[in-house]
């Protein structure tokens, strides 16, 4: 199948003043866009082309063969959820079911969100922060470098918030913790999360 570039679900200035409209124009329209256009060169003639885009991420996934196109994959699949993941007026109650078991399983709502911060700013260089679910179930926070994903590790992402500079440099120069705590109370749309996390379950 051919990676195409999705359209944002969203106007590019509809999270100012969390994220501008010149990150996003840049982030989706370039970055994202490059991911696509390289993935397809890439995947032609790999043998691959018959594949989802979750089956590709992770048939590539530690192929030294296949590293150039696991980098462009990876990266398309991680970049399609995370603007899902966002929305206007985002932050907010997490839904019900979800908040639940993110007490449950990390004590409290706010050292979920502790633990997700510390994961982001403490991933160096490139790469993301999740929550993800587990294969005994459990709700569990990591980070990943580059373009790698927790679908490579046998979990399901629920939310990944992207640290690589691109994604916030315009905004928040190197305030990287000032970013990801915006991304959290004042992006993230948590009703697409507990949707993922329903579907998880």
């Amino acid at each position: 199948m051919a990676l195409e570039l999705p359209a944002l679900p969203y106007a590019y200035d509809a999270l100012d003043p969390y994220m501008s409209a010149e990150t996003l124009e840049f982030h989706h329209d370039k970055h994202h866009n490059a991911y696509v256009e390289t993935g397809n060169k890439l995947l032609e003639g790999s043998g691959l082309e018959g594949k989802s885009l979750e089956e590709l991420v992770v048939a590539t996934y530690g192929d030294k063969d296949k590293a150039k196109l696991f980098n462009q994959v990876g990266q398309h699949w991680n970049h399609i959820e995370f603007w899902n993941m966002m929305k206007p007026n985002g932050g907010g109650n997490i839904p019900g079911e979800l908040e639940k078991k993110i007490v449950e399983d990390f004590g409290s709502v706010d050292a979920f969100k502790e633990a997700f911060t510390t994961a982001g700013v403490g991933q160096f260089g490139s790469g993301w922060a999740w929550l993800s679910m587990n294969k005994s179930g459990k709700l569990v926070v990591s980070g990943t470098p580059n373009a790698e994903n927790p679908l490579v590790h046998g979990m399901t992402p629920l939310l990944g918030c992207d640290v690589w500079e691109h994604s916030y440099y315009i905004d928040y120069r190197n305030r990287r913790p000032d970013y990801i705590k915006a991304f959290l109370n004042d992006l993230v749309n948590w009703e697409y999360v507990a949707e993922r996390f329903s579907k998880a379950g």
